[in-house]
Formats: C-alpha cells, sequence, structure tokens
C-alpha cells in the first residue's frame, strides 16, 4: 500500500496513480462508458447503422462480471413463449415513453439543449429544460416546422427562469425535489458558466455563481408540497404535474405521499445520474440505484391502491433497451435518459462539464468551443429508434 501511495519516478518526484475513479484510464476503475461503448454508439447513430448498435447495447449489457449495476446481476426468467415482433407496439408507440434528463440551458450549451428538443417533438417524447429556465424564442416553431421547445419544464428549488410564460409552454411540469447523483445538496451552477445569456433567462447576475437551495423553502410537508401542485395546475391546466425524487430508503412512502397530493407523475432517479457539478464525495457516496428505489416506490403504490393514481418515470445511466425492460418489470412506465443522448451528440467523457472547457462544445457556454458542436437531431432520432428497437 505504500508503495501504490508513493511511488518514486525517475527525478526524485513522487506522483501518485490515477486510478481512473471518475476519468476513464486504462488499466483503472471498470466504466461503462469507455472508448469502446462511446466509439461505437456514436457510430452507429451518426451512419444509422443498426447492426452497430448491437455491438454496443451487448458490450454495456454484458456487464455482470463487471458488477456495473445492479441490473447488470438480473436476468430474465418467464414461462411463457416468444411473440412474433409483429405483435409488439411499434416503436412510434414506444416513443411517447421516452423523456431526456434534467439538464439545464447553462449546464450545457444552447446547441446541445435545442438539439435535444427538437429531436424529442420529432418523435413525440419529451425533453426537459432542467432548472435554468428556457429562452421564450424558442416557443415558436422554425420554418421547417421543427420545434425548440423542450414539452418538460422544471421547477427548481431556485425558481430560475420560472415564468408565468415559461409555466404555460409546458406540456408537463416537473417539481425537482432532488438531484440522483447528489440527493439534499441542491444544484449548482459554476460562476463562470454563467455567460450574460445564461443570466438573462436566469434573471441573475453573469459571472456569479447561482445555487439552488436543498429544500424549496415553500415545501416542508406533503401538503405544501400539495399546494405548489395546485397552484401550478391552475397556472397550466393542460400540462401534466410531476414529482422528481431520488431513489433511497423510504422513497416509497414519500411517492405515495405525492400520489396523494394528486400529481400525475413521480420520477424516481437513480444515484449514477452524470450530473456534472456534483462534488466527488457525493458522486461516489450518495443517492441510490433506481432499481431499488423503483421497486420500493412500486410495492409500495399497490399496497396502498394508489397505483392506478400516477405514472412512475425513472432515469439515471439507462443506456439501452434491456435497461428500459428492466425498469419496466420493476415497475415504471416511462424512461429518462440523458448521458447517452450526450455521447450521441459527441459527448467524450472529458468529465470538464464543470469546468466550462468541454472540448466538443456540449457543457459550455464559450462560443470559441460551441463551434466544435458537431451533434444533430437525426443522430438523437437514430439512438431512441435503435433502442425502441431493441426493446421489441
Amino acid at each position: 500500500h505504500h508503495r501504490r501511495a508513493f511511488p518514486t519516478i525517475s527525478g526524485g518526484l513522487e506522483e501518485l496513480e490515477w486510478g481512473g475513479q471518475y476519468q476513464w484510464r486504462r488499466g483503472g476503475e471498470f466504466h461503462l462508458f469507455n472508448p469502446d461503448t462511446v466509439f461505437r454508439l456514436q457510430h452507429s447513430t451518426r451512419t444509422g447503422r443498426e447492426e452497430i448498435f448491437r455491438e454496443y447495447s451487448k458490450l454495456v449489457n454484458d456487464q455482470a462480471e463487471h458488477f456495473a449495476t445492479l441490473r447488470g446481476l438480473m436476468t430474465f426468467k418467464s414461462d411463457r413463449k416468444p411473440i412474433p415482433i409483429e405483435k409488439v407496439e411499434p416503436v412510434e408507440a414506444i416513443f411517447p415513453r421516452f423523456a431526456t434528463g434534467a439538464m439545464s440551458f447553462g449546464s450545457i450549451s444552447a446547441e446541445a439543449h435545442e438539439t435535444l428538443a427538437i429531436a424529442m417533438n420529432r418523435i413525440g417524447g419529451k425533453s426537459n429544460t432542467g432548472e435554468g429556465g428556457e429562452d421564450p424564442r424558442r416557443f415558436t416553431p422554425d420554418a421547417n416546422g421543427d420545434l425548440r421547445r423542450s414539452a418538460i419544464k422544471q421547477v427548481a428549488s431556485g425558481r430560475f427562469g420560472v415564468t408565468s410564460q415559461y409555466l404555460v409552454n409546458a406540456d408537463e411540469i416537473q417539481i425537482k425535489m432532488a438531484q440522483g447523483a447528489k440527493p439534499g445538496e441542491g444544484g449548482q451552477l459554476p460562476g463562470h458558466k454563467v455567460w450574460p445569456w445564461i443570466a438573462k433567462v436566469r434573471y441573475s447576475t453573469p459571472g456569479v455563481a447561482l445555487i439552488s437551495p436543498p429544500p424549496h423553502h415553500d415545501i416542508y410537508s406533503i401538503e405544501d408540497l400539495a399546494q405548489l401542485i395546485h397552484d401550478l395546475k391552475n397556472a397550466n391546466p393542460r400540462a401534466r404535474i410531476s414529482v422528481k425524487l431520488v431513489s433511497e430508503v423510504g422513497v416509497g412512502t414519500v411517492a405515495a405521499g405525492v400520489s396523494k397530493a394528486k400529481s400525475d407523475v413521480v420520477l424516481i432517479s437513480g444515484h449514477d445520474g452524470g450530473t456534472g457539478a456534483s462534488p466527488l464525495t457525493s458522486l461516489k457516496h450518495a443517492g441510490g440505484p433506481w432499481e431499488l428505489g423503483l421497486a420500493e416506490t412500486q410495492q409500495t403504490l399497490v399496497a396502498n391502491q394508489l397505483r392506478d393514481r400516477i405514472v412512475v418515470q425513472t432515469d439515471g445511466q439507462m443506456k439501452t433497451g434491456r435497461d428500459v425492460v428492466v425498469a419496466a418489470l420493476l415497475g415504471a412506465e416511462e424512461y429518462g435518459f440523458a448521458t447517452a443522448p450526450l455521447v450521441v451528440m459527441g459527448c467524450i467523457m472529458m468529465r470538464v462539464c464543470h469546468l466550462d472547457t468541454c472540448p466538443v462544445g456540449i457543457a459550455t457556454q464559450n462560443p470559441h468551443l460551441r463551434e466544435k458542436f458537431t451533434g444533430q437531431a437525426d443522430h438523437v432520432v437514430n439512438f431512441f429508434t435503435f433502442v425502441a428497437q431493441e426493446i421489441r
């Protein structure tokens, strides 16, 4: 152990091993997104070649030997014979069950944020604004018919960018109680990512870090949550109301309360979501797998005769159709993807989301770096098509 901690290199200097816990390193800790999987995912979605996507999917799904996820340890057990694929729902019927994760305009660039929205609107899924508001110019369709408006508008504890116009332009309004990677810590956008156009949408000051408090200061009980749900339903009677919870011990009880508060949707978010500004300690040691939280939520809602009153959604490092099927068997009806669509748009997992130096123009506001963005809505559509086909 002493030699590993204090290896001597030429010149007499001492250097610690990288280890690869956070960033992928050859010979380091295993990551599901590694050069092999990232290359195959990007290559398949950019060329539209489903056979390469199947290679990517096999690499991710054969993960039990690495003990990377709980679902990797599970196998399907059925006494029923397979049915012809013609009798399975078509991909067009599966698309509306897909959503993208809550990634704010500010955490990612306008180009990345709008590409996700266009792709999800094309297939009938839902993109999520995250907690940073949305530029009102996106509420009107482009000349070619594409719509840059995110269907899900998030209301977080900081209320950044939340206006009447923002709320009425939503198909779903999501109350964010916590984030999967760092439950109980609130959100944070570092000051160097708050460029003037970000500050304008968030009604804040350029260059000043934006911290969302850990609690909503108007929610200290289920009754308070019910009041906010009621207020949001009055602000936009057409929109579904969703509450985002994090997988942890006892989340089923909270989900039952959310159902009684007349929310339309409850989202159970897993601990391995990729929130870019999370402290390292939280990334590794906070939250729980969505598999456990989802199973607890399903069983609690069923036991209390509440399951038919609410839609259950889950997210947290969903990568393949197999992940979706496992989630469906554990009780979920809708499924959120966030990191995978970013990889499709060009993310190479540099892990500098919090530094504003993303070299592929996704997790940065720097105009020079944003010019390097190469993602297209078609690539994201290809990804969701491949996932839906794998589910079938």
